[in-house]
Formats: C-alpha cells, structure tokens, sequence
C-alpha cells in the first residue's frame, strides 16, 4: 500500500487548484490515502474528492498566521503516519517546510515567478530559497522556474508535468452564439496583474476594423478593465466566468494569451488541442508548451499582438495552416497518465 500524501494549497481560484483536483483522482486511482490541505474558500471552491483540512495559508507573509497554519498543518500530517507533504506554490511550500518534522519528506511544485523588483521582489525570492533549500524535490513548471530553483540551492529539481484537463468537444454553433458574428479572439484569463491584459486592450485598440476580443474570466481587474473599454470604446467583451469553453474554442477565429509570465498555461493548452491558431507573448514556459505551432511575441508589446492576431484574422489561410500546427503540437503534449507517473516516482525518490 503506498504511503499517504497530503497536498498543500494556497489560495486558487484558477490552474493550481484544478491541477491538484487533477492529482487527487490520479492519486486515489494508484490506491494511495491522499488529502488537500488548503484554505477554507479553496476548499470550498474546488471538489478535490478527498477528506480535507483547511489550513488559512494567505498571499502574504504573515509571521502569526503563518505559523498558525504550520501547526494546523503539522497536526494533520501527524495523524497520518508516514505521510509525504506536497506544496503547490510558494507560500504553500513555505508553510509546509514550517510544518514538515524532520524526516517527513516534502515536495515542492512551483507554479509562478516572483515578479518584480524592489524589496517585496527580494524577500520573495529570500523566501524561495529557503522552501528550495528544505524540499527534497523541486517540481518547476517551466524552465526558468527549474533555473532558479537550481540556483538557489534545491537539491533535486525536475520540469513538472501539468497537462490541462480534457474538456468535451466543442460546438460551434453555440459558441458562435455567445461570441456573435465576425472575426473574433478568445481570451481565457483570470483578471489580474499576471495575464497582462492592459497589454490585450492597447492591442485591440489597433486590430482591423470590425475584429472583436472576448476575455472569459474574472478578477480584481474587472472594472478597471471595463472603464477602460467603455471610456475608449475597445472592440473587447469581458464574458465573466464561464463553463463553455469548450464551445467557444469550437468556435473562435483565434485563441490569445498577453501574460507576462506563465508556467504551462492551460488555455493555452486547451487551445492547441482544439485545433485554434494561438497568438501568445513568450512569457516563461509558454513556448515550452506551443513548439512552433504558436506566433509568439514579445511581453507587453502591444503592436506585436495586434499586428500577430489581424494577420490571422485577415487570412484564412494562414488561419487553417496555424490550426494545423496546433492539432499537430497538441498531440505531442503530456497527458494526465504521464503526469501522474512523473510524480509517483518523484513521491518514491523524496521518500528516499
């Protein structure tokens, strides 16, 4: 019988945390006794499937609740003996090396970059150091986040595997009803700072006349975003929160992402897998993901963007032949399979 794990989360509203549900299934179908340990609006966000914890781990340093979580945390590993800990996430991965007793093995999944200057940048990266330095292995989701991992004193570090989840085939017609007529981008993102969507309306601001954006997702950019639109009269739709996006893929003349860093960014994904040309900045992992099947531009440069995505829109077919290289990329990705067996055996060597 494998040994049990206890996954640790911070706050997500987005990738991280259906990656961990992801985890879960893949984890119990191998017959090992996993749990999440996560904030209470986490766990209430996300069915993980497996008895839980809630652990109030916030975005910030906070020295007393942080501690706080660390024994909340530690109680729970402790009443399963022989537990492996694995964070996702820097604070995550902060309050479980708080937590983690010696000789409990500890796995560390980074998913972002701390981004930045200044001194919150500094003590961001001080507190990456230490949660490399006491994790037995170091998962980064992309090659720059292996990088500094490695720099900073990790012991063992691997390039994770994290496929996005499979969604149902699309369909057009109902995606070409939420979306409306005419050339159309899709955008997926959560609203904030990470996704560089001012970048996406300085853009939209120059596509071709009648060509439309529509961002899916919500944030505490929202109604930034939208006085913006309103107050320049953008070609760009914020759609809120959705659950068909299978659909609007089916239907999109054209999938965009203007992040200014990424790690393996599941639209993205989804998109190279729907057969949809991709326009993305070459922010952290993302070319890691699309190969060449994506027109890559640089982060923040707006004209880049718009010149890339009225490109596509104006041909069809330059649009059928990036749609192909999509289809073709998507079927040399990792699935979930691989993913599930990259961290079984991670899971073996932390144990040691």
């Amino acid at each position: 019988m494998p040994a049990p794990v206890v996954l640790v989360l911070a706050s997500s509203a987005g990738g991280v945390g259906r990656h961990a549900v992801e985890l879960c299934a893949g984890l119990r179908s191998a017959g090992v006794d996993v749990r999440v340990a996560a904030p209470a609006e986490t766990l209430r966000r996300f069915d993980f499937g497996v008895p839980t914890c809630a652990v109030e781990i916030g975005a910030d340093l906070d020295p007393v609740r942080d501690l706080r979580a660390a024994l909340t945390l530690r109680r729970a590993v402790r009443a399963l003996p022989g537990a492996l800990v694995h964070a996702h996430g820097v604070r995550a991965g902060f309050v479980a090396a708080l937590a983690a007793r010696r000789g409990t093995a500890l796995v560390v999944t980074l998913h972002n970059a701390v981004l930045g200057s200044g001194p919150r940048a500094r003590l961001g990266t001080a507190v990456l150091g230490a949660v490399c330095r006491r994790a037995d292995v170091v998962l980064g989701v992309s090659g720059d986040l292996v990088s500094l991992a490695r720099s900073l004193g990790a012991r063992r570090v691997e390039r994770a595997l994290v496929p996005a989840p499979p969604l149902p085939p699309g369909d057009p017609a109902r995606g070409r009803a939420v979306l409306g007529e005419g050339p159309v981008a899709l955008a997926v993102a959560r609203l904030a700072p990470q996704k560089g969507l001012t970048t996406l309306l300085d853009a939209a601001g120059r596509l071709p006349a009648g060509a439309r954006v529509v961002v899916v997702g919500d944030g505490p950019l929202r109604e930034e975003l939208q006085g913006r639109i309103d107050d320049e009269q953008l070609p760009v739709r914020l759609a809120g929160r959705r659950e068909d996006v299978a659909d609007l893929l089916a239907a999109a003349d054209v999938a965009l992402s203007t992040s200014l860093w990424e790690g393996q960014p599941v639209f993205v994904q989804e998109a190279l897998r729907a057969g949809v040309p991709v326009v993305a900045t070459d922010a952290g992992g993302t070319a890691e993901v699309t190969g060449d099947a994506a027109v890559l531009v640089p982060v923040g440069d707006a004209q880049a963007v718009a010149e890339a995505v009225g490109a596509l829109l104006d041909d069809p077919g330059l649009r059928a032949e990036r749609a192909r290289r999509s289809a073709r990329r998507a079927g040399e990705l990792p699935d979930g399979a691989a993913a599930l067996a990259q961290v079984l055996a991670v899971h073996a060597r932390a144990r040691g």
